[in-house]
């Protein structure tokens, strides 16, 4: 968590957003001491090679393969079409998704549980090998998930900065050049002042740490569905939330050109009466973007959220209709997998037949980055939505 007197910040951690209280936080004598803000940015000897992996990542035509669940939510996944929750079944599934011929066309990175880091296939090739030989940057899931925030509204923080360091230069050692940071963000619990501010510190800690090792921080503030605001009010928290999280990233010197962002799109609560078209969701986004990303940040990789197969797509290409300061991209897990999950059934007969599904699925939507994908001909399976309330990684 953050430390004390950081905390002494967060007196009126009951208030929500949009309450005076609140507000008066950004006329707040500490924000406007010079003496606090640090302008030297710095991320050791790795500075040169950050900024190169974050400009891999984020290439024309490619996104993010997210396999980074932990081995309880893989158990999910893989107990959907019947099988058990073991290693040798998570290893079958994940060697197929990393296999699959032609994935580095569409695909610039894969983030990994650490289980798969430190895996080979079946026949004895490292993961991160199979990975390098397709032009695909190996990633890794460094957080150590959420749990209650004493004194908020029901929320969570994300553990994990403990001995960060050394898993992060270890990371490296065995050949991951990212990391990824998951905190999430409830709409319906507030949110608080304290959630906020405890979501912002621990994304700059982690990403600092995370460069100091050499490995390029995906910084990843989730705006969660969950509730039936409207899209306004979205876009009202998650202005307030990456204000917050560029604050502290500059307090902790960390370079803007070697991070890349995972943030979610802006998007009415899932049980809000009315959807929002594609274009008024890459209008807000876009908008959100302008008003609080440095243009210095190289790659804007979006999460799915939930969001359908299609739907995810749709908002993505939308997006990129016209140029962006950033690379606007994709790191997607349930949006890119789905599809394959449903071909395999967990039969050997059935891998080639999944990885065409990957490949269908990992084009559309390098189609959507490079702002030229249509929808026509998209399976109905692609357009069921995958939200799920309460949702946990």
């Amino acid at each position: 968590m953050a430390s004390a007197s950081l905390m002494k910040l967060n007196a009126s951690s009951s208030q929500w957003i949009g309450q005076k209280s609140f507000n008066q936080s950004h006329g707040s004598s500490s924000r406007l001491n010079s003496n606090r803000v640090s302008f030297s940015i710095r991320a050791g000897s790795y500075t040169d090679e950050l900024i190169q992996t974050a400009k891999s990542v984020a290439s024309p035509g490619r996104g993010i393969l997210a396999i980074d669940e932990s081995s309880a939510t893989a158990g999910k996944r893989l107990a959907s079409i019947g099988l058990d929750n073991t290693e040798p079944n998570r290893l079958a599934y994940r060697q197929l998704l990393l296999t699959t011929p032609g994935l580095g066309e569409y695909i610039s990175g894969a983030i990994l549980f650490e289980e798969t880091l430190y895996q080979s296939t079946t026949d004895g090739k490292k993961m991160v090998d199979v990975l390098r030989e397709q032009n695909i940057m190996p990633g890794i899931k460094v957080d150590k998930g959420l749990v209650p925030l004493p004194g908020s509204n029901n929320e969570s923080w994300c553990q994990g900065l403990d001995g960060l360091a050394s898993r992060s230069a270890e990371y490296y050692k065995q050949g991951a050049r990212f990391a990824k940071w998951r905190t999430v963000v409830s709409i319906p619990c507030g949110p608080s002042a304290l959630a906020v501010k405890e979501a912002a510190w621990g994304l700059a800690r982690y990403a600092a740490i995370s460069q100091d090792n050499g490995l390029v921080p995906i910084v990843e503030p989730e705006i969660l569905l969950d509730g039936d605001h409207s899209i306004d009010r979205t876009l009202e928290v998650a202005e307030k939330v990456w204000s917050e999280v560029f604050f502290y990233l500059a307090e902790n010197n960390v370079v803007f050109e070697g991070i890349l962002l995972k943030p979610s799109m802006v998007t009415p609560g899932a049980e809000h009466k009315e959807k929002a078209s594609p274009d008024t969701i890459a209008e807000y986004t876009l908008n959100l973007l302008r008003r609080r990303v440095p243009p210095a940040v190289p790659g804007i990789m979006f999460l799915s959220g939930g969001q359908s197969e299609v739907e995810a797509t749709l908002n993505l290409n939308a997006m990129n209709q016209t140029p962006n300061p950033w690379h606007v991209s994709f790191s997607y897990a349930r949006a890119l997998q789905n599809s394959v999950l449903k071909a395999w059934q967990g039969l050997p007969e059935n891998v080639e037949a999944a990885q065409k599904a990957l490949l269908v699925r990992a084009k559309a939507n390098s189609l959507a980055q490079l702002g030229r994908y249509s929808a026509a001909g998209e399976a109905e399976d692609a357009k069921q939505g995958m939200f799920v309330k309460g949702y946990t990684y």
